[in-house]
């Protein structure tokens, strides 16, 4: 139950503090005054639409804080909740809301949470119904969600639209699947492909190897020649590199007896003889070039013909190189598997689907049976509602009609209703009068709050467009609505506010210069109904007849 509202720069309302009890509470004022305001401010802390416009003019900032109590039967739904989000539940719950230009930022006892969890933890304590929701009351779509809401099925349907996603999921797995997979014709020059480079069987790197082992052959006698010059430079011919060095390294022993143990010339002779092994080592290494030159003929057409071929494999198939090549290869026998095995895959698609629809069909099934057993609950309740505010004779009767099993299940539900007896009862959407609507509305919502339980309910202008004896019974009906859980009704009708057990008024006026709007609950309610019944002598006779006339019905 909301216990308190605190108001801060919100639209006409500059500063406003309030107390509220149980019961039925009535907000009412001049059009225009800001009982709007009052009622917005009340869906902005639980959650509703934050809109930095709704800040007053010159101010930073807006801010809602309500104070709510939780009966214990309510307690251990929010306790899931609370703990499935990892936040702490306390009770009382202290709920804020500021709105600033760059931002909104929401807490409950004082721990930031997101807008999305304030709207869960919002749509357990308070349901709003506005004189707008007639035209959603008119949509069969949201016939069928509320008699869903009514039976307890929601579970059900929720199963349902699950079901639905997983066929929604596999379609576009099939439809991806199919994209990705070739044709017949595609296959074949795949296949084709594939067997052609397996059968030349490329390596990773052979053209580079093979060109630089062509080039060596090709150039074979040069090879050759300079190979035999190299090696005679370095030990074969006569005053060669190694001789001379040989000559070199003994007038370094020489020269190192002369200067006796310890001497510069030991180091030098150790550098010599690392000349000598490096030379000798290069020397074997050109002669193990030369052995390696091969001048045959037969190899170097053998070459020849290995590097065209190579060349050619990867020209036809557009590959930059070898490694390229061999990867367009495995792509290709993987979507060639994918291929051969598609006969296969669709087959398990198909298992797949008809598995599916299968659950889907069966939950829907049984939806659709719980649904229409709580239906004809719904249907006589509502008439046992329409009845107390002037409907004694209507008829109302819910209409199946069987669909393709959907994300809501397999049933197409129509409200069909007649407010005179002897008249064929049409589908809402075709009820002309929005009088008749908002007490059928009414009804709907009382029924609907009782099978919620949810501990406050705000009517918004829930009485428009009715009057006279008809304001009368819509008053007695939120009367004795306030008697099971907390009422806030903002209304026009002098007959509907008397009723209240608490009645809150708003009124505008302009104070320095500036528009404010204020709200007050009234000790004596009486001055107020009469301004509303038109105002004067007669009208506050009237307001205090009918004040008089309502509590002595009370006791």
């Amino acid at each position: 139950m909301l216990e308190g509202l605190s108001i801060r720069n919100l639209a006409l309302i500059e500063k406003s503090e309030l107390d509220f009890s149980g019961g039925f509470n009535v907000v009412t004022g001049e059009s225009g005054a800001g009982k709007s305001i009052l009622m917005s401010a009340a869906a902005l802390l639980f959650g509703g639409k934050a809109d930095h416009a709704a800040i007053r003019t010159g101010c930073a900032f807006a801010e809602v804080s309500g104070t709510v109590s939780v009966e214990a039967a309510l307690r251990p739904k929010l306790e899931a909740l609370f703990a499935e989000a990892e936040i702490p539940a306390e009770f009382p719950l202290l709920i804020r809301r500021r709105i600033t230009a760059s931002g909104v930022r929401n807490f409950i006892n004082d721990t930031s949470v997101g807008a999305k969890f304030l709207s869960s933890v919002g749509a357990m304590l308070i349901d709003f119904h506005a004189a707008t929701d007639q035209l959603d009351l008119t949509i069969p779509a949201r016939q069928l969600e509320m008699l869903d809401r009514f039976a307890g099925v929601m579970k059900e349907r929720e199963l349902c639209r699950t079901f639905v996603g997983k066929l929604q999921e596999l379609a576009q797995e099939r439809a991806e699947f199919e994209k990705a997979n070739v044709s017949s014709g595609e296959a074949d020059i795949l296949r084709e492909m594939v067997d052609r480079v397996e059968k030349i069987n490329p390596e990773a790197g052979e053209e580079s190897r093979l060109a630089g082992r062509y080039k060596m052959i090709a150039n074979a006698k040069e090879v050759l020649t300079l190979c035999g010059k190299v090696r005679n430079a370095l030990n074969e011919a006569e005053d060669s590199i190694v001789d001379r060095l040989g000559e070199v390294h003994r007038d370094l022993s020489e020269l190192s007896r002369l200067e006796g143990e310890g001497a510069e010339t030991e180091k030098l002779l150790i550098s010599c003889d690392a000349l000598q092994e490096n030379l000798n080592d290069l020397a074997r290494e050109v002669e193990n070039l030369a052995d390696r030159t091969d001048l045959d003929g037969e190899a170097l057409q053998a070459l020849e013909a290995r590097l065209e071929e190579l060349h050619a494999l990867k020209r036809r198939y557009k590959a930059s190189s070898e490694e390229e090549l061999l990867e367009m290869t495995a792509s290709a026998k993987k979507r060639l598997a994918s291929f051969d095995d598609a006969d296969a895959c669709r087959r398990e698609f198909d298992a797949r689907e008809k598995a599916l629809k299968a659950d889907l069909k069966k939950v829907a099934a049984q939806l659709s049976a719980k649904r229409k057993k709580c239906a004809e609950k719904l249907v006589a309740e509502v008439l046992r509602n329409l009845a107390d505010i002037g409907f004694g004779h209507c008829v109302l009767r819910a209409d199946f009609t069987d669909i393709e099993p959907g994300a809501t299940g397999m049933d197409f539900l129509e409200l069909v209703f007649s407010a005179n007896s002897g008249e064929a009862p049409h589908p809402l959407r075709k009820i002309a009068s929005s009088g008749e609507l908002s007490r059928f509305m009414l009804a709907l919502k009382t029924v609907l709050a009782d099978a919620d339980e949810i501990p406050t309910v705000v009517f918004d202008e829930i009485d428009m467009n009715i009057g006279g004896e008809t304001a009368n019974q819509v008053g007695e009906k939120l009367r004795a609505l306030g008697a099971k859980r907390q009422i806030f009704c903002i209304s026009h009708l002098a007959q509907v506010a008397a009723r209240a057990d608490h009645h809150f008024c708003v009124a505008k006026s302009t104070e320095k210069g500036r528009t404010v709007s204020r709200v007050a609950e009234l000790a004596d309610p009486v001055p107020e109904l009469a301004r509303m019944l038109g105002g004067g002598a007669s009208a506050l006779r009237h307001a205090a007849d009918l004040s008089d006339s309502v509590r002595k019905k009370q006791k």
